[in-house]
């Protein structure tokens, strides 16, 4: 059985203003680039054979920080890219909570019906992040520990799959900045783990949508 580590990219400069940026290439923040060295000190007491990532600029930047230790070369995997968020991307939650009904918080209530205009299905993301890691724990099958970095989205879908929960629930489920979660599909053996960011200023305020507004 695989163990994957699935990580939560660092901080973005984008989650640091909560600006939207879904599928735009946005780079790590100086406190994201501290997220990721925490989890390449992880790695010194938990080797992995393999690392895959998001082939966006904040979760790649994130796995060769971490792997840099390591002699284990980093994988692009597309299916991992985060969820595009359509006409929201590049704008900040305040701008989206001032429109007219507050778009922002019927997304958080119910992401299934309420999508952004242009955003991608969650139906869509969840199928295609399931196949991706689900194809990355049968290269791994035999107990092999592989690091999977990528986003707060990718990961709630992912969870939301495994635990049997319903895709307009995802947002009650917390995946911050530099986080770990573990599992050995399909098994959830942790959640959202920040103990390493102790001392890093572990980002729990920017992430997914929970009651306290946020930005992806």
């Amino acid at each position: 059985m695989s163990h994957l580590l699935l990580a939560r990219h660092g901080q973005s400069v984008s989650n640091a203003i909560r600006r939207f940026q879904g599928s735009q290439d946005v780079e790590l923040s100086e406190l994201g680039a501290r997220q990721a060295e925490a989890l390449a000190r992880v790695l010194q007491s938990r080797p992995v054979a393999a690392v895959y990532t998001s082939p966006l600029a904040r979760a790649r930047r994130t796995a060769e920080i971490a792997a840099a230790g390591t002699n284990v070369p980093v994988t692009p995997v597309e299916d991992l890219r985060e969820l595009c968020l359509g006409e929201w991307e590049g704008r900040t939650v305040e701008e989206i909570r001032a429109l007219p009904g507050d778009p922002y918080a019927q997304w958080v209530r119910d992401p299934v019906a309420c999508l952004p205009p242009g955003g991608e299905p969650l139906a869509e993301v969840q199928a295609r992040v399931v196949r991706a890691v689900d194809e990355i724990a049968r290269a791994h099958p035999d107990g092999e520990q592989a690091l999977v970095v990528c986003h707060g989205g990718v990961i709630s879908a992912y969870l939301a799959h495994c635990l049997g929960l319903p895709l307009s629930s995802i947002w009650r489920l917390t995946v911050s900045n530099g986080s770990l979660t573990e599992v050995r599909p399909p098994r959830v053996h942790s959640v959202n783990n920040t103990q390493h960011l102790v001392g890093v200023m572990a980002d729990i305020a920017l992430g997914y949508p929970t009651p306290t507004p946020r930005a992806p």
